[in-house]
């Protein structure tokens, strides 16, 4: 068995479901960490952690892995998306397949090792990451979709520490849910030509590129207030306002980027920016935690 080629291969799956973006959720599952263990009084076990991560690692897997199996023909007469790996022939259907059975069990042995309540809850996930996939051929708001699917990763890690589910993840999901919906909004736009030529489904080509553009800021004005709404009773103090208070400031400085008129820095407010808000706020948390 020639190991170089095994390592190429996990290496084009990886790349495939753009597995360095899952620092988008990641951070926030460890922020439902942190606020479950506020409200418990103590802090969680190093079985618990690592479960939650490697729950967190599959189910993102897993519904990258539906996406672009379903999304194939669609990639394929999209010029963006046609040198995807699947499209392009660097991954055939059979391999993609079997990457999302193994990170579908993958995160079902992940729930199991947490509680019975996760683990009856991760075909719920599981149906949610299938219907984004299929939304966009139906629905305008596939953005809110996926929205609640990384959602699911603050209350999860609550849900795996605590059994059940508190006003204060509650609020960190709603924040994390628009946060996504609006940028995925402003993703979508570089498809809208092509969506409102194939009749696809998208904000863009429902509302237009201006209109798409303040529903994307109500969205994260929205997700701040959330944000906000998790102070509450979660134990938290000033150092987490203050760093509500900074991605509020980056947030500003990421739609400061992207213009109706000017798309060409889409790429730095989509990927750069939304990947160190969701540090940041995991950061301020944290330490206010633990100061």
């Amino acid at each position: 068995m020639d190991t170089t080629k095994i390592y190429a291969k996990i290496k084009t799956l990886l790349e495939m479901i753009k597995f360095s973006h899952t620092i988008f959720a990641f951070p926030f599952a460890l922020m439902g960490v942190v606020l479950a263990s506020l409200a418990s009084g103590k802090a969680p076990g190093f079985g618990q952690v690592f479960w939650i991560c490697v729950a967190m690692v599959g189910a993102r897997s897993a519904a990258m892995g539906f996406n672009r199996l379903i999304d194939a023909k669609i990639d394929a007469e999209n010029p963006r998306t046609a040198d995807r790996h699947i499209p392009a022939g660097q991954v055939s259907l059979f391999e993609a397949s079997c990457f999302v059975a193994a990170s579908t069990l993958v995160l079902l042995l992940a729930a199991w090792m947490l509680n019975p309540l996760c683990f009856f809850l991760a075909p719920v996930a599981l149906g949610f990451f299938v219907l984004y996939a299929y939304c966009k051929r139906f629905t305008h708001y596939a953005h809110v979709v996926l929205g609640i699917c990384l959602a699911a990763a603050p209350i999860g890690a609550w849900i795996a520490l605590r059994g059940d589910l508190g006003w204060s993840v509650f609020s960190l999901g709603l924040a994390v849910l628009f946060w996504v919906a609006g940028f995925d909004i402003f993703y979508a736009l570089q498809d809208y030509d092509y969506d409102v030529e194939r009749g696809l489904h998208s904000v863009p080509s429902k509302l237009g590129v201006k209109k798409s553009f303040w529903l994307a800021e109500l969205f994260h004005f929205l997700m701040v207030f959330f944000l906000l709404l998790v102070y509450p009773g979660s134990g938290l103090g000033w150092i987490y306002l203050l760093g509500v208070a900074v991605v509020a400031g980056m947030l500003l400085y990421e739609h400061s980027l992207v213009k109706p008129e000017d798309l060409s820095k889409l790429d730095m407010a989509f990927f750069n920016m939304n990947g160190y808000i969701s540090v940041t706020i995991f950061v301020f948390t944290l330490v206010d935690a633990v100061v």
